[in-house]
């Protein structure tokens, strides 16, 4: 399998490991009164697999974005520019003044 493949993968993995995480957290502390909600209704599960879901969705696509942009190369060197001019003198410049009529 691609290294691509198999990085997107595992961190669509990681993403719905968070997420369910994330559902049991708001679960625990009982948010908006989500566990009683889910636990008093007919179809509560439904309603868990759906926020999981989505959830999953959301944390996958965050996880993998930040690890492809953590794998970027580090500039080295110096981080300076190349100066455009060694010293700054102003320039003259001639205006031809027109008398009013």
């Amino acid at each position: 399998m691609p290294k691509l493949i198999r990085l997107y993968i595992t961190q669509v993995a990681w993403g719905f490991v968070i997420s369910a995480v994330f559902v049991g957290v708001l679960l625990a502390l009982n948010v908006a009164n989500l566990r009683h909600l889910i636990s008093g209704s007919e179809i509560g599960l439904i309603a868990l697999v759906m926020i999981w879901f989505m959830n999953g969705i959301v944390f996958a696509g965050v996880q993998f974005a930040y690890k492809i942009m953590s794998m970027a190369e580090k500039p080295q060197g110096p981080r300076r520019g190349t100066p455009v001019a060694h010293s700054f003198e102003p320039a003259t410049v001639k205006q031809e003044a027109h008398a009013g009529r």
